[in-house]
């Protein structure tokens, strides 16, 4: 009785060392010989996601796509319903309404061509931050850079254009200076800059100093365009303005100076791409 009772407690322990292994993850083998099949965990590898040819295009700039932000008004005129937006697009059939004014004009704190106080040294917010970090970024390099031209009114805007008519006749005046409403300038991300090269004055043969490829070379990086480029006239309305610099953010600027289009032509190839008619022509 005795032995049988030891055999029992033998196998009572052979049991439990088994159950015990079992449960800390010991391998063991199954009858036939075959180890048994691991159960899923939560570090199991994650099944691979898709990828697509190109990424998605920013949000922002579908929403700001020129088909999607004009509307006409009681005149028949061709508004932009997207003003504040650091995209807007405005040009030669693309008007701001008369009375926007940007809600966030400010001053930046870089050299500027004259000393009175005037609303061209304001900016809005964000191009004037963005500003500041071009201007130490230029003078790091050596280079003089100084605003000659930032925020128009519409009633400025008007005025100016009104003279240069006077000057030089409508349609000369129409290739280098936008109606009322079609200024970049009034949108508050736009500005014109010059150098000592150039007398500060605004000149096509300041592209071709060193402060002008400079600003070719460098203003992406910082959000701005070259808005109106060399040979370009027929996209966007405009004679070739090296010194007039557009804020439209880094995304963006690098893709327009990288391929070295206006943005007329981001918003048609955005709008192609995203399997949508651009409806848009010159500015």
């Amino acid at each position: 009785m005795s032995n049988k009772r030891m055999l029992i407690g033998l196998i009572a322990v052979i049991v439990a060392v088994g159950a015990w292994t079992q449960v800390n993850g010991l391998t063991l083998k199954k009858r036939d010989g075959t180890p048994p099949v691991p159960t899923a965990t939560a570090s199991a590898e994650p099944s691979p996601q898709p990828t697509a040819s190109e990424p998605p295009q920013d949000a922002r700039v579908i929403a700001s796509l020129p088909n999607r932000t004009i509307a006409t008004n009681d005149l028949g005129i061709a508004v932009v319903t997207n003003a504040e937006s650091t995209l807007v697009l405005a040009n030669k059939k693309r008007n701001l309404p008369a009375d926007y004014e940007p809600s966030d004009l400010v001053i930046p704190n870089v050299p500027f061509a004259f000393s009175d106080n005037s609303p061209k040294k304001q900016l809005r917010q964000v191009a004037a931050d963005a500003l500041e970090s071009l201007f130490a970024a230029a003078k790091e390099d050596s280079i003089d850079l100084k605003v000659v031209s930032g925020y128009r009114s519409y009633k400025t805007q008007q005025s100016l254009f009104a003279y240069y008519v006077s000057k030089h006749g409508e349609e000369a005046a129409a290739r280098f200076s936008a109606h009322a409403g079609q200024s970049e300038h009034q949108t508050g991300l736009a500005l014109d800059v010059s150098s000592a090269s150039v007398g500060y004055g605004l000149e096509e043969s300041y592209g071709e100093t060193l402060e002008g490829k400079w600003l070719v070379a460098h203003a992406a990086e910082h959000g701005f365009i070259i808005r109106y480029p060399k040979d370009k006239e027929d996209i966007t309305g405009y004679s070739y303005e090296p010194w007039h610099i557009r804020y439209v953010g880094t995304d963006v600027a690098k893709q327009v100076m990288d391929k070295g289009i206006t943005l007329e032509e981001f918003f048609d190839a955005v709008a192609v791409s995203a399997g949508k008619s651009a409806g848009n022509t010159a500015k």
